[in-house]
């Protein structure tokens, strides 16, 4: 979902573009300059800066032997020059396809045009001349570097290894190739991108036959995923002849691996979207494979362009570690549950465990953990009774959670027990000199020290192991208790988000029917460890209370650890995707904790037990996340006061 937001706040390090495919007359290129011109002015009221036509889209793709024909050619050339006066004093960056000749020869070749200057021209490698293309009959494949071409009193740079680079926003560095030079092994934008280039434009003139969107679709969004990069398709469509085939006009705009936008073939809409330019940045920085190339071969071109994006054609999801779509969600919570009792199934066959023994509170983290630990007995062929689930209350225990625990316990089959721990506690309080009616960390920690005490203990009397129950956005917060509810022998959900941990029980709940009142019971249960005395049976401590929401936690998390974003840039979205829903004082004091508690319980993730990572975002110290536990977090609350 996304929230509303104020017109006026625009986000650094994104650029709206646009794949356009304007209506067409095969050789009539003063009328297809206007429609180019109507459809990139459309884009830009829209707020495109970078817009894509497709290949040949001044002449038009299907004109054949009129290619060699003088009039088309300076026809085209004159269109090209009064499409790019149309530009002066705009700094959108337009491309647009024509045949230009260079010594003798023609070229299928790509302009790009902004602010009344034409910048350069890339003419096409790789020419298709099988089944129904015939392009070399006309043109040249493009030859090695950069040469210069005198065009219609133009001094132009001409060849593939162009990078034209925004002054304001270096980042945003654009190569081009053009549609056959997508479809083979070696694409011109995988050097592009390893020599710099953040975004590629492919202008294109595929027709459409049965299957071929699927695989277009398939090769855009890989190729967007290898070469880390935003892409923008541009195809040819209505007004292309279609004496031996068919154009659908199928626009994509990708980034790094995912489908942004797309106008469907023989849709009358544009694709539009908005690129993350600097994640691109972060993701290439974090994957050491992506190497960079030598780019002393690349002619770079500067253009002007303030940045402006106000994410209006991008949602911000408020969940970014749930799925969305309904289909989507249940596969992917399957896969997940999956991924957990696999791992702990290896867990149990590698410590020779005869007991998985799970500490039950009847709240969320427990249950997720007991359904993951019964799918991986299930999947080992063990009975149910070899799990020893137990409900320790205390003194903020309630009915409702102690009844939750019991029936769920009843539901799967498995050993219940029941182990009061007020009296050792107070006795424990009383030893240490601390009085019961002081509720503070003390008070709370020593319940939870106490729970895992008695379950390591029962895990050595029955040989078996200690199934950790906390989820990653506790181990973010550094909620849990160092050595108490923080410490186990495998922690089955250290990989998975609060938002995430809902949808699974959720998922389970629409699965099995003889689980659902109870684990819908849970569902509705308000989050918190019961450490606080209740009030008439009653929860009286409630976690969201004390942190804030969870869902803004997960949404900070994401963005600082999978997308590198800096705090300010974090608010910003956070304001975008929840407006309505929180307010920005809220939002601003959420993001405040947030840092503050990452930072101060480093130390925390630094003893983890071993658990299995499950997504892209994990905060295990022997994998995905080494931090030093001193680091002062307030160098990063500063980016919020000055920004």
């Amino acid at each position: 979902m996304q929230g509303s937001n104020n017109n006026f706040t625009t986000f650094d390090g994104f650029v709206t573009v646009a794949a356009v495919s304007p209506e067409l007359r095969p050789g009539d290129c003063r009328y297809n300059v206007s429609k180019i011109f109507n459809a990139a002015f459309e884009m830009i009221g829209r707020g495109a800066k970078v817009i894509v036509t497709p290949e040949l889209s001044i002449t038009g793709y299907t004109c054949g032997d009129l290619f060699l024909q003088d009039h088309l050619l300076d026809d085209a050339t004159a269109s090209l020059y009064a499409l790019v006066r149309c530009t002066m004093g705009r700094d959108e960056l337009i491309f647009v396809g024509l045949p230009v000749v260079y010594d003798g020869k023609l070229y299928n070749a790509a302009a790009a045009i902004s602010g009344g200057e034409l910048l350069g021209l890339v003419p096409k490698s790789w020419l298709p001349n099988y089944g129904e293309f015939y392009e070399a009959r006309h043109f040249t494949p493009a030859f090695d570097g950069v040469r210069t071409l005198q065009l219609n009193g133009w001094t132009v740079p001409f060849g593939t290894n162009i990078l034209f680079r925004s002054r304001e926003f270096p980042a945003l560095s654009i190569a081009c190739e053009i549609c056959e030079d997508l479809w083979v092994p070696s694409t011109p934008s995988t050097r592009h991108a390893q020599a710099g280039a953040t975004l590629i434009v492919n202008l294109s003139a595929g027709d459409e036959t049965i299957g071929k969107e699927e695989y277009r679709r398939m090769l855009v969004g890989s190729q967007s995923g290898r070469c880390v990069c935003g892409y923008i398709y541009a195809n040819a469509g209505y007004g292309e002849s279609t004496q031996d085939m068919v154009f659908s006009g199928h626009g994509i705009v990708a980034e790094n691996g995912s489908i942004l936008s797309e106008r469907r073939p023989f849709e009358d809409r544009a694709a539009i979207a908005d690129i993350d330019i600097r994640g691109i940045l972060h993701d290439r920085r974090f994957l050491t494979t992506f190497k960079a190339l030598e780019s002393s071969t690349y002619r770079i071109i500067e253009f002007s362009q303030k940045p402006a994006c106000q994410l209006k054609h991008r949602e911000v999801d408020m969940h970014p570690f749930v799925p969305g779509g309904r289909a989507e969600r249940a596969a992917r919570c399957e896969r997940i549950l999956q991924m957990q009792s696999v791992g702990l199934a290896k867990r149990l066959e590698a410590s020779k465990a005869k007991a998985a023994v799970i500490g039950l509170s009847g709240g969320l983290d427990s249950t997720l953990a007991l359904l993951v630990t019964k799918r991986a007995m299930d999947r080992l062929g063990r009975p149910a009774k070899d799990i020893l689930t137990v409900t320790m209350p205390g003194f903020g225990t309630t009915q409702t959670t102690r009844n939750s625990a019991r029936a769920l316990a009843a539901a799967l089959g498995v050993l219940f027990g029941e182990i009061d721990i007020t009296a050792s506690v107070r006795q424990h309080l009383s030893d240490i000199g601390h009085s019961e009616r002081e509720h503070n960390n003390v008070y709370e920690n020593a319940q939870a020290r106490m729970r895992t005490l008695i379950l390591m203990n029962l895990a050595n009397k029955f040989e078996g192991i200690v199934i950790g129950t906390g989820d990653l956005s506790e181990l973010a917060l550094g909620w849990a208790t160092y050595n108490g509810d923080h410490m186990s022998m495998y922690g089955v959900n250290a990989g998975v988000p609060k938002t995430l941990v809902r949808y699974l029980i959720g998922h389970v709940a629409d699965m099995e029917i003889g689980l659902r009142d109870v684990l819908l019971a849970i569902l509705h249960t308000p989050v918190s460890p019961e450490l606080l005395p209740a009030e008439n049976g009653m929860i009286t401590q409630r976690t969201e209370d004390i942190l804030g929401p969870y869902e803004l936690h997960d949404f900070f998390l994401y963005h600082m650890i999978r997308k590198g974003r800096s705090p300010s840039m974090i608010r910003k979205l956070a304001v975008h995707a929840f407006g309505g829903k929180y307010s920005e004082g809220e939002i601003l004091a959420a993001i405040r904790l947030f840092y503050k508690r990452f930072f101060a319980n480093q130390f925390k993730r630094s003893a983890l037990p071993d658990g299995p990572k499950i997504g892209s975002v994990t905060l295990s110290p022997r994998a995905d996340w080494r931090m030093p536990s001193d680091v002062d977090g307030n160098a990063w609350l500063l980016d919020l006061d000055e920004k």
